[in-house]
């Protein structure tokens, strides 16, 4: 028999430019189960539902649900705490109050840890809840799943701009430094090499996290690019660091979870630039460099439809699974083949995602660490779909 209750769905970390595709997903699913007495949103997370700072759900039109759904970032608002037991005891008495007996959490590990921690509570004091994480993240590092809704489209907002960056500089020429946000995991990075048509397109040079980041060999890297093409466009992940793991370059800032800040800071573009003019020892060279902080995740229209579809599915199983299994977990994906792509979903325990993150596999990184392979291109390239045809006179 199925819970009987309210529910609270909430939305945590960085926005993406589907996860309202997945709040939707699961608000209509919700309608439609009786055992579901009512949805409430909580307003920024964890913080709104501390402070019962709720949105009534049942009340949207489906063409209101459907703008939403089609909104970049969170209609619910986001948050970036990453709550202790405290606020999870906080959290665990609101819902009792409330008589929420199911809770979906829309976010990245740091969330699926949250939702792990409040499912054991209710565990502990045999409360009938269940609680399923959403994923969400556009740096695509959550375990067990094929991939995250959210990184598909804003790795076609990358691989796009490289695109259009490249045909910038091979008018002008010069060497070009791109930074993609990516801590420790770069396949946002990495989706910059969908922007190549032919050989001498850019991204020329990759440089991920998951690599040692050399400041010599990245000097030789890019003189031996601009010596073969006369230019060089980079790709390189904000997280790159050296031999030791410390970032190449940072403000020395920290965010809300400790970690250095390294997102849209511009640090990073400077210092590479500064050892690109260095490598060419006084001789006149064009170097320029951009950070594209958090545009990647938030612009509207750039939407893989994969993405978009998958996010709204991921949305309405996570609460379907909930009202007819009753059982915590973390939603994910599950790819059935590449060509054509198919996929479905399936619910994995919630402490197979908590926490931890992964990265890309050494498969899909060239043996010289400053590229990728063929094969990350092919696990890619259905979920961003088609690219333009870019023209050329030269």
């Amino acid at each position: 028999m199925a819970l009987k209750g309210k529910m609270v769905i909430g939305q945590s970390g960085g926005p993406t430019t589907v996860i309202n595709q997945s709040l939707v997903g699961a608000i209509l699913e919700a309608r439609k189960h009786e055992a579901i007495t009512g949805i409430l949103g909580a307003r920024h997370g964890i913080a709104g539902i501390m402070k019962e700072d709720f949105i009534d759900l049942t009340t949207q039109s489906g063409s209101d649900l459907e703008c939403l759904a089609n909104t970049p970032a969170a209609g619910l608002g986001s948050v970036r705490l990453k709550p202790g037991k405290a606020e999870c005891e906080r959290v665990f008495e609101v819902f009792k109050k409330n008589d929420v007996r199911y809770f979906f959490y829309i976010g990245g590990n740091d969330s699926a840890e949250t939702a792990h921690i409040i499912a054991e509570m209710a565990k502990e004091e045999n409360y009938d809840f269940c609680t399923i994480h959403l994923p969400k993240t556009i740096d695509n590092d959550l375990r067990v799943t094929d991939h995250c809704p959210g990184f598909a489209s804003a790795a076609r907002f990358v691989a796009l701009a490289f695109m259009g960056d490249d045909r910038d500089n091979a008018a002008l020429s010069g060497v070009k430094i791109n930074v993609v946000m990516g801590r420790h995991a770069g396949f946002l990075t990495a989706a910059s090499a969908l922007a190549r048509q032919d050989e001498s397109d850019g991204p020329h040079l990759i440089y991920l996290p998951e690599r040692v980041f050399d400041v010599a060999s990245f000097q030789q890297d890019v003189k031996s690019v601009v010596a073969k093409y006369g230019r060089c466009v980079v790709a390189v992940s904000e997280g790159v660091g050296d031999k030791d793991g410390n970032p190449i370059a940072s403000t020395g800032e920290r965010d809300s979870h400790g970690n250095v800040q390294l997102s849209g800071t511009g640090a990073l573009g400077d210092f590479l630039s500064g050892k690109v003019k260095e490598a060419y020892a006084g001789e006149s060279v064009r170097v320029r460099a951009d950070t594209f902080g958090y545009l990647q995740r938030s612009f509207p229209t750039i939407v893989s439809e994969v993405d978009a579809r998958e996010a709204r599915e991921s949305g309405a199983f996570g609460v379907k699974q909930a009202v007819e299994q009753g059982e915590n977990g973390s939603v994910a994906i599950r790819r059935l083949s590449s060509d054509p792509y198919a996929s479905d979903y399936f619910i994995t325990p919630l402490s197979t995602v908590a926490r931890e993150a992964t990265e890309m596999k050494d498969e899909y990184i060239s043996a010289e660490g400053n590229d990728v392979t063929e094969a990350w291109l092919t696990y890619l390239r259905p979920l961003v779909g088609p690219m333009p045809r870019l023209g050329k006179l030269f």
